[in-house]
């Protein structure tokens, strides 16, 4: 198992491209911890990954609180002997998000909880993996934080863009200590984000996009690569969907 002996947090691990990760780590041998905003569905996604399941560590917190996340990481400590994996999955949409509905306590959440957060858990996690000169840090962007886009809207645009850019700003300033940041940028994903859609795409469509188990192999090679390589940067989008 490749991660045997390895601690990691992964955020938004309810559902989705988190639960995808959480269960492909737990999998490989790591002890995780599990974020989201409602225990129910991170027990739930704990008991879906089976056996591995063992191995994952549920933790109801909302991401936009820095206080909770520093307590949330004094707790995780207490259940794996360091923290060797960072993932900044939680995302989080709004129906209502062209700008000229956009409301302006839906576009703080979404900045909130889509840039604030990854900050909050990268300040927290960091001076450990300094001491140790190593650690991993792998941030779930979108395509929408490489290419602006109308679909996602300016809130969600905004945030993805600046969290890709917090990740290759920990990239430049951490990797001289032995930290290797990734930001990850998938195109569409089957995910339950899709149902804040304004349109709310069909199952057939569904089928065609990227789905999280893909996200989460990806994040795996992040993680297991030689300490001596990282990729800093990493977009992938299905088949049929365009990107140059």
């Amino acid at each position: 198992m490749r991660l045997e002996g390895r601690g990691a947090i992964v955020t938004g691990g309810g559902s989705g491209i988190g639960e995808a990760v959480a269960s492909c780590f737990a999998e490989e041998g790591a002890e995780v911890v599990t974020v989201g905003r409602t225990l129910a569905k991170l027990e739930h996604a704990k008991r879906l990954a089976g056996a591995a399941g063992a191995r994952i560590h549920p933790y109801a917190l909302d991401v936009g609180d820095g206080d909770a996340v520093n307590t949330m990481v004094d707790w995780a400590l207490k259940r794996m002997p360091r923290i060797d994996i960072l993932v900044n999955n939680a995302g989080t949409n709004v129906p209502r998000r062209a700008l000229s509905e956009l409301s302006r306590s839906d576009f703080e959440m979404v900045i909130q909880v889509n840039l604030n957060g990854p900050f909050y858990l990268m300040q927290a996690v960091l001076p450990g993996m300094r001491e140790r000169g190593d650690g991993v840090i792998i941030t779930v962007s979108s395509i929408a934080g490489v290419r602006t886009s109308v679909l996602a809207g300016p809130s969600y645009s905004a945030s993805k863009h600046g969290v890709r850019s917090l990740s290759l700003a920990a990239h430049l300033e951490e990797g001289p200590r032995g930290i290797r940041s990734c930001v990850i940028s998938p195109g569409e994903v089957n995910t339950p984000i899709l149902d804040h859609r304004p349109v709310v795409p069909p199952e057939d469509k569904r089928a065609k996009m990227l789905q999280p188990e893909d996200v989460a192999q990806a994040a795996l090679l992040v993680a297991t690569l030689h300490p001596r390589a990282c990729i800093p940067e990493l977009v992938i989008a299905p088949t049929n969907q365009a990107f140059s």
